[in-house]
Formats: C-alpha cells, sequence, structure tokens
C-alpha cells in the first residue's frame, strides 16, 4: 500500500510537468524542450530560497516566475530570431543549465534541514508520501481548473487558435507572435512549479534532474490521450494528469519485477515508441475491422 501512495503521488506531481508539455505539444503544436531545463530551474530557485530562509510558498512562486522568464527567452528566440523553436528551446536549455548551477552554487542542494510545503502544511500528521499525494492532488487540481478557465477566456481561444490554425487568426488581426510567447511562459511556468515541488518532496534539488524528463512528459500526454480520450478540453487536460499517474505505475511495476534502474531511460523511451504508434495502430485495426464487415 505505502508503494501504490508514493507511486500515485509522484504520478500526480509530475502531472503538473505533463501538463506544461501539453500546452505547447498540443495546444501551440510546437515542440518546446526547454522543460528540460525549466524543470530544474524551479527545483533550484526554490532550493536556494528555502535554503536562504524564504518560506515555501515564495519559494514556489518565483520558481514559476523563472520558469516564465525562461519560457519567455525560448518565445523571443522564435518570433523575434526566427530561430526554429526545437533549437530555441534547445538553446534556452543549455543556456539553463549553467544558470541552475549558478543559483545552486554547486551541482547538487540538500533539503534535508529545510521546512517545505510537505512539512509545513502536513496539519493532519499524515505520512510523508500520504500528504505529499493530498497536497499534490489539491495543486493539480487548482491547476486543471485554472487551465481550464484561462484557455475558455477571448486570450487563452487566441492562444489555442494560434496552435491549430495560425493563418485563420492572424487574419483576423491577432498577433500569433505574443501568442507563441504567452503560450511558452505558461507551459515553462508550470513546469518550473512541478521542479519546485518535486525538489521539496525528495528533499534536494540537482542540475541534472532535468535530462529525459520531455520523454516523461510525453508519455504521460499520449498514454492519457490514449486510454481516457480527448472528447472535450477538459477530458483533455484531466487525461494527461491520469496518463503521468499510469505512467508512474508501469515504472513502478516494471521495477519491481526487477528491471535494473540502468535500463529504465531504454523501457521508457520504447513506452513512448509504442504510445506514439498507438493512434496508427488504433486507426489501422478500425480500418481492417470496418473491411472485414
Amino acid at each position: 500500500m505505502d508503494l501504490v501512495i508514493a507511486t500515485a503521488a509522484q504520478g500526480v506531481l509530475w502531472g503538473l510537468y505533463a501538463l506544461g508539455v501539453y500546452l505547447t505539444y498540443r495546444v501551440l503544436d510546437i515542440a518546446d524542450l526547454t522543460v528540460e531545463g525549466s524543470f530544474p530551474l524551479g527545483a533550484a530557485v526554490a532550493a536556494s530560497m528555502l535554503v536562504a530562509g524564504y518560506t515555501p510558498l515564495t519559494a514556489i512562486l518565483a520558481a514559476c516566475a523563472a520558469g516564465c522568464i525562461s519560457g519567455v527567452v525560448t518565445g523571443f528566440f522564435c518570433t523575434k530570431l526566427k530561430i526554429p523553436a526545437l533549437l530555441a528551446g534547445i538553446l534556452t536549455m543549455i543556456g539553463l543549465y549553467s544558470i541552475n548551477l549558478r543559483v545552486m552554487g554547486k551541482a547538487n542542494l540538500p533539503l534535508l534541514q529545510q521546512e517545505t510545503l510537505f512539512t509545513e502544511w502536513n496539519i493532519w500528521g499524515l505520512d510523508a508520501a500520504t500528504n505529499i499525494l493530498l497536497i499534490g492532488t489539491v495543486v493539480v487540481v487548482l491547476a486543471i481548473l485554472l487551465t481550464y478557465w484561462f484557455f475558455g477566456t477571448e486570450l487563452g481561444t487566441a492562444i489555442r487558435a494560434t496552435g491549430a490554425n495560425p493563418h485563420m487568426i492572424r487574419a483576423n488581426g491577432v498577433n500569433t507572435d505574443v501568442m507563441i510567447v504567452l503560450g511558452l511562459l505558461l507551459s515553462n511556468g508550470m513546469v518550473a512549479i512541478c521542479g519546485a515541488l518535486v525538489a521539496q518532496s525528495n528533499g534536494f534539488a540537482d542540475v541534472g534532474m532535468g535530462t529525459g524528463t520531455i520523454v516523461i512528459g510525453l508519455a504521460s500526454v499520449i498514454i492519457g490521450e490514449v486510454l481516457f480520450g480527448t472528447r472535450s478540453f477538459k477530458n483533455w487536460l484531466i487525461s494527461v494528469v491520469l496518463g503521468s499517474v499510469v505512467y508512474r505505475a508501469v515504472i513502478a511495476i516494471v521495477l519491481q519485477l526487477g528491471m535494473p534502474p540502468n535500463d529504465l531511460k531504454l523501457f521508457t523511451a520504447i513506452l513512448v515508441a509504442i504510445a506514439l504508434s498507438l493512434p496508427l495502430i488504433q486507426s489501422k485495426y478500425h480500418a481492417m475491422k470496418k473491411g472485414a464487415e
């Protein structure tokens, strides 16, 4: 039971990361690798501020602001310098590695003696995993509600339209460059909050903790879409978070079955490849079934 709760807690926390990836990958239709830098940036900023004596909530808000700035930088590269989105994200990600080292002052910053959000808000005296699950669920539900509300506004609709049909929305007088920057800002701000929460739950921030996380985000998005559907925008947001929980559950199961931790990255890559190909497999299956009828 402890393993189930701990796995669910990590899945919920990483649901914020999946939501951030979803905003760029599906809403903006941009492959943004900035998240691999903004995730440890959020962790680095939050950890450094906690060590400096700031409150956990202040540290998380500062991490969010830092993540938003990294998204704006990538947006500037894309829109003003006309650098392809993929390369722009890589450039920002590489630059953030050095910035994260500057922020923390070293490669790893422990939080063993610091008050975190999960220790400060443990008002019911729950065990660590259950408390992380509870607080993480509250944070993710708030994130889903705010995201759903924002993308129902005129500005949010313009961002969605920019990803769906930039020529149409540009013809209606909307500045698509601004919409792209806003989308990247929101995405990386959310990912940075995830980094801050994960660092506080793990008890440390590490400069390399963002390596390969884009694969985790993509896996969560695709698994959620395939298993839980995309009937509406609200359903899509919930599916992405549930996909993160399922992904964590799959990882926990294969580790329990004896998979060496060194093979985890390979397994994740294979899992994402299978998940990405599932829509094609489904369409082929339905075509064959229809032809047989």
